[in-house]
């Protein structure tokens, strides 16, 4: 063989072989975020709003939404890696996850058929759902103390809550109600503060591109 035919013969060899490479990626997914080095993927997304995990306001885009609140997810799951709380217990991962099922309703074959899901990952979503909500009832309480000027400023503010058939309920005949939404509002803002200050310490980018393996 010619030096010129071995040549030849290695480029193609090379050749052949980087297509083969190429053609045995298989393209995984899309990756949305990362958070310190953790994938969020489309899937994920998609996974999240068919759950019902996700509250979207009106006028919002969807997979935005899912986005910043799978972000917010893994940053709690990192903490409560850290300072973990007692496991659920069993019937409270049933009650959670017949609860993720149902509200994915009819649609729930389909969800899993075109994300991957099934029932063990449906659990495990449902496991961490409660691990989150553990470790936030351990770092923040249930309940936040409130003066009596926070309670009556939040019934001026929010009457529309305290209205029946467009007339305001008297503060006297609503103040409990009053004070458990001014707390879980108040809880809600600290606990917002505590993920904007995770985020801030994380190393967290919204990203594009899909990733393959080979």
């Amino acid at each position: 063989m010619s030096r010129g035919t071995h040549a030849r013969c290695v480029v193609g060899l090379a050749w052949v072989v980087c297509v083969s490479l190429l053609a045995g990626q298989q393209l995984l997914e899309r990756v949305v975020a990362r958070v310190n080095g953790y994938a969020v993927t489309l899937t994920d997304v998609r996974a999240a709003i068919g759950l019902g995990m996700v509250d979207v306001p009106a006028g919002a885009d969807q997979e935005t939404v899912a986005t910043e609140a799978l972000i917010n997810r893994q940053l709690m799951l990192a903490e409560v890696a850290r300072f973990a709380p007692p496991e659920p217990d069993p019937a409270a991962v049933a009650a959670e996850t017949a609860a993720l099922t149902a509200r994915a309703g009819s649609g729930l074959a389909v969800l899993m058929a075109s994300t991957g899901l099934d029932q063990a990952r449906i659990q495990d979503i449902a496991r961490d759902n409660l691990r989150i909500q553990a470790y936030l009832d351990q770092r923040f309480g249930t309940t936040v103390q409130l003066t009596e000027d926070e309670v009556t400023q939040y019934y001026r503010i929010h009457p529309e809550e305290f209205s029946r058939d467009g007339t305001l309920s008297p503060f006297t005949d609503v103040e409990s109600l009053v004070r458990e939404r001014a707390g879980a509002e108040r809880r809600a803002a600290i606990v917002a503060q505590w993920l904007r200050d995770l985020r801030m310490r994380a190393d967290v980018s919204v990203l594009n591109g899909p990733v393959t393996r080979p």
